[in-house]
């Protein structure tokens, strides 16, 4: 069975699906692996790298034609899309939400396609979860961006000319990104708090060392998966008067408030961020779904009166080695439970796991993702 490796087109993306330490697993496991040249170069993986774990270098054009398996880090652009075979899989965080198009092209070739952050949230699953392996690096990233340019101490220094006060820091948004900025904030010094809409949520970051505050409520503020729903129209207002008190003493504030298959809600206006401090920093981490704060410029940092707010699209392309690293793992774990090569086990795609993020087979889309 053959795999090839694309290399990512997207402009922002630094990423690898398949780093040489994983490749050699692969390769082991009887299957044969192809990388499309120069793949791994901006995660800092040369072509020997990967050809002395008996990986072959090719051309797209000369190997993945007939591929079985093709591994991305982003859904491929229509040109590579056409040149996948009837039957073959591919398997990546492939966005279906917002690539619909690609998906009826998917369909029509016969391609069969799995998208990696739709894997479910389970014990059985946890060494494929795509989504939490990218998102604890990206939650660490995000305090160390804001920490560069915040300009300032981040843990209170006690010196004979005086005391500098510790930063404080405000995560709103308490899923697997959050959870370790709050981490990196404290190990940093920093005063931290948080926020979320799942009272749950409050346990997990009081354990970390950070204090919580949310919106008094009784409504189901989780799905089935444990993710987070949107809140009714009431309680927005509730949480904006909340915010808008609170985020006045912040030095830093980090948004990674997402909803799955929808844009990230709006969760700091522009007059809550005309309030800051001059010389804070805010963190959209959600930009790529909409942003949660309303004046966030994708790739840029701009600064309205002072406080400094980062948009950066791919916040995890400045850990690529490592972001490939962890993911390359997620996808072999994923791989390597469904097909083994030795015994001829072949994919089962009863298993709810590969229900879970098979949104193309047999030339049909899941009816998630229907138009």
């Amino acid at each position: 069975m053959k795999i090839y490796v694309v290399k990512e087109t997207a402009s922002e993306e630094k990423r690898v699906a398949l780093v040489p330490d994983v490749a050699k697993k692969f390769v082991k496991d009887g299957f044969d692996v192809f990388l499309e040249k120069d793949a791994g170069y901006l995660s800092k993986f040369t072509n020997e790298d990967f050809s002395s774990e008996g990986v072959t270098i090719a051309s797209q054009q000369d190997a993945i034609s007939d591929a079985d398996v093709i591994f991305c880090v982003r859904m491929p652009d229509e040109d590579l899309i056409n040149k996948i075979k009837s039957g073959a899989c591919l398997v990546g965080p492939l966005n279906p939400y917002d690539n619909k198009d690609k998906l009826e092209l998917l369909s029509k070739k016969g391609i069969n396609a799995f998208s990696m952050e739709l894997i479910p949230r389970s014990p059985r699953a946890q060494s494929m979860d795509v989504l939490s392996s990218q998102s604890n690096l990206a939650g660490y990233k995000a305090i160390i961006n804001s920490a560069s340019l915040y300009n300032k101490a981040m843990p209170m220094m006690m010196t004979a000319a005086g005391t500098i006060a510790p930063a404080k820091i405000f995560i709103m948004g308490v899923g697997v990104a959050g959870l370790q900025a709050i981490a990196t904030a404290k190990r940093l010094g920093a005063v931290v708090s948080a926020t979320d809409v799942r009272r749950a949520a409050g346990e997990q970051c009081e354990s970390l060392g950070a204090s919580f505050i949310m919106v008094d409520e009784e409504e189901d503020s989780e799905d089935s998966g444990g993710y987070a729903k949107e809140m009714s129209k009431d309680y927005q207002e509730r949480q904006n008067k909340l915010i808008s008190e609170h985020i006045k003493s912040q030095d830093i504030v980090v948004c990674s408030a997402l909803i799955p298959g929808k844009t990230a809600p709006t969760l700091l206006t522009e007059e809550m961020v005309k309030s800051m401090k001059s010389g804070s920093v805010i963190v959209d981490m959600a930009i790529e779904r909409g942003g949660n704060c309303a004046l966030t410029e994708p790739n840029k940092n701009a600064e309205i009166e002072g406080v400094t707010i980062i948009g950066d699209m791919n916040m995890i392309g400045g850990l690529a080695p490592d972001a490939s690293n962890l993911y390359s793992r997620n996808l072999h774990s994923f791989l390597s439970l469904f097909i083994d090569l030795s015994t001829d086990q072949k994919l089962n795609w009863e298993d709810e796991i590969v229900e879970a993020v098979n949104v193309v087979k047999d030339s049909k889309i899941s009816e998630s993702f229907v138009k």
